[in-house]
């Protein structure tokens, strides 16, 4: 497909403007997007006033056009490996299967089918007794039937917690998280359906049956078929989110003219995160086709006897965290690290000629070598969005020469994932965007760390309002009554520190929660120091921990395996074939894990209390099964402090 070019050169004018002065002294004033100054959007049309309006409309305007794909899983497949380990000293070899997946081509849904699904899905819950005040949980992973509201990392105890907080009825999942739900249904007593789709074992059903009387499991394709057979009006469909209409029509208004019939987007995210969840209403609206994929599967190298989801989809437009780029970026570099001296000096090259825009020979070297990096993930990306969290610049700068153009987002649940986007004709390093449409922004002083919105450039902690911004928490009166989160005039205090820049774009450069006061008195920012350290090739995952009796953070740290392994090699007296859990141990290890992550900070303009006095390695992954990362995979700050605390003290 030759490039879209849906740029406009000027288009967003000044990026953003101020609306007023400032309301109250410590504040700065609200600013919104110059090309709606005087309003915030609230819907993308009159008339689409709920999900299901956005729904109807979609199937009303793009038809028979192909709305959502997915692969069948074809066959699994077993391979069995040596993993090396250390039990009390010594070395021990163990077997472990590895399974991979092989998957069928795509298969599509058209607008229409779709909205006939959700139509008979609907009728089919009203069906079994669902009315319109009950509340429904789906554990799934993500995928066409469902939007998933419970990430299907859970553990037990984060699942019964999502169950019971709310008293769900009802429950959509997939045949894989079945034996989960199993464990965890004997203590939630309000979940009387369980709806799921694949197959699961005659047994399984049988005994989830079992645990209740008033439990009733069925398959998605049973539920659609009651639904099918029901003639009564699709009762409980209709539910009013003027919060979702809302960032729809902000997204639509910001980014309209970059969303045509020619791209197609990869979902892979899960659906609870709400940037993912937003993100595919869009699509639906724009009338984009979207693909499911899986994090398991996205590479070639990830499955077996056929393509990974990159390379049979072939998106053009794509979503991540800072992980998935932070993931990829890494995997480019071991790939060309592999080919020997001479790929790497080649690949080298053409990124230094493309970086400085040298005159026909910038082009070469990307349409020659960097063409095949793009190949990688299909050949079609032109646009990728970056969300979540912070992304280095590093790592921006990498990908959006190597790869493709990589914008930032910022945005929280509260909002359903809006407060600011960088559009194309903004393109910047370091900047989450300009307000969007449906969200207006002020800054407030964070005095103790020096933050202040009477500063060049202006900066504090970062306060929205508008129609995307939800109203408050969910049975938490403290929280909603607390004016230290929600102030009386609507706006929401987010926590994070920004600053203006002159373009109209907004950066975030700091957590206020985040802050911590070094023995010298100055403040550093944990979160941002993650973000930039998070860049050096051997990290796999990292927690700066720092206390205020301390002169310089410290580094608790995952490796890049492959990334450490090639640079041990370089090392006297280090045999870097060794397990991780013996190498963590070996202060040369440690030593060149420091030095790399120090030369990112001061490559970065760090000061010398940013810089890492120490790192601890651990070969352990953190995962939400053992409490060290959220479900949003989010590091937990404290329960890592803990977890390490002998290290850290150490």
């Amino acid at each position: 497909m030759p490039a879209l070019h849906t740029n406009k050169p000027g288009y967003f004018g000044k990026g953003s403007v101020e609306i007023g002065p400032p309301a109250e002294p410590g504040e700065g004033p609200i600013r919104r997007i110059a090309i709606t100054p005087d309003r915030l959007v609230t819907q993308p049309f009159d008339g689409i006033e709920t999900v299901y309006d956005v729904l109807e409309y979609a199937a009303r305007t793009h038809g028979t056009r192909r709305a959502l794909g997915w692969r069948d899983i074809v066959d699994i497949h077993e391979e069995e490996k040596e993993i090396k380990g250390f039990v009390n000293g010594k070395e021990v070899v163990e077997k472990k299967k590895w399974k991979y997946f092989q998957l069928s081509d795509y298969k599509y849904i058209n607008f229409i089918e779709l909205k006939e699904a959700v139509s008979e899905i609907a009728r089919g819950l009203v069906e079994i007794g669902v009315t319109s005040d009950a509340v429904c949980n789906i554990f799934s992973q993500t995928r066409y039937a469902v939007d998933v509201l419970s990430y299907d990392t859970l553990g037990e105890s984060g699942l019964t917690h999502s169950l019971n907080e709310p008293g769900c009825v009802g429950l959509f999942t997939n045949a894989e998280l079945l034996p989960t739900l199993y464990k965890v249904l004997a203590n939630t007593p309000s979940i009387t359906f369980v709806v799921y789709d694949g197959e699961p074992s005659d047994h399984l059903v049988s005994d989830i049956n079992a645990v209740r009387e008033s439990i009733k499991v069925l398959s998605i394709d049973d539920l659609r078929e009651l639904g099918n057979g029901s003639t009564g009006p699709p009762k409980g469909v209709c539910i009013t989110h003027a919060n979702l209409v809302a960032s729809i029509g902000a997204v639509y208004t910001l980014l309209g003219h970059h969303l045509t019939y020619d791209d197609t987007y990869l979902a892979y995210l899960p659906l609870a995160h709400v940037l993912e969840y937003i993100v595919e209403l869009i699509m639906l609206f724009v009338g984009m086709t979207s693909g499911y994929g899986r994090v398991k599967t996205l590479t070639d190298a990830s499955v077996r006897q056929c393509k990974g989801d990159l390379a049979a989809f072939q998106p053009s437009i794509m979503v991540g965290v800072p992980a998935v780029w932070e993931t990829i970026r890494k995997g480019i570099v071991a790939k060309v690290n592999a080919g020997g001296s001479v790929r790497k000096s080649v690949f080298n090259g053409a990124m230094s000629l493309k970086k400085n825009s040298i005159p026909v020979l910038s082009q070469v070297a990307d349409s020659v070598v960097l063409k095949s990096v793009r190949t990688a993930t299909g050949g079609r990306l032109r646009i990728t969005l970056s969300g979540g969290a912070t992304l280095s610049h590093e790592t921006q700068k990498f990908l959006d020469t190597a790869l493709v153009m990589i914008l930032q987002g910022y945005g929280m649940t509260e909002s359903c994932g809006m407060c600011a986007i960088l559009p194309p004709e903004m393109m910047r390093y370091s900047s989450v965007g300009l307000p969007v449409p449906s969200i207006e922004i002020k800054l407030l002083d964070v005095k103790e760390a020096g933050y202040l919105s009477t500063g060049k450039p202006p900066q504090g902690e970062v306060c929205i309002r508008g129609p995307s911004v939800t109203k408050g928490y969910y049975k938490r009166p403290d929280l909603n009554n607390d004016e230290t989160i929600f102030s009386k005039d609507g706006w929401l205090r987010t926590g994070d520190v920004g600053q203006w820049n002159e373009d109209g774009t907004l950066s975030l450069i700091d957590r206020v929660k985040n802050l911590v006061k070094l023995q010298g008195g100055e403040y550093i920012a944990l979160e941002r120091l993650e973000s930039t350290y998070k860049a050096c090739n051997y990290v796999g995952n990292i927690c700066v921990h720092a206390t205020p009796d301390a002169k310089q953070p410290i580094a608790i740290t995952i490796p890049h395996e492959v990334h450490l392994r090639h640079g041990l090699q370089n090392v006297s007296g280090i045999d870097s074939s060794r397990s991780l859990s013996e190498l963590r141990h070996d202060s040369k290890v440690a030593e060149l894990v420091l030095k790399e992550c120090n030369a990112v900070g001061k490559k970065n303009e760090f000061k010398s209390m940013e810089i890492l006095q120490a790192v601890i390695l651990t070969p352990e992954e953190w995962t939400p099964e053992n409490g060290l990362v959220t479900a949003a995979q989010k590091i937990q700050r404290n329960k890592i402090a803990k977890e390490f605390s002998k290290e850290i003290e150490g």
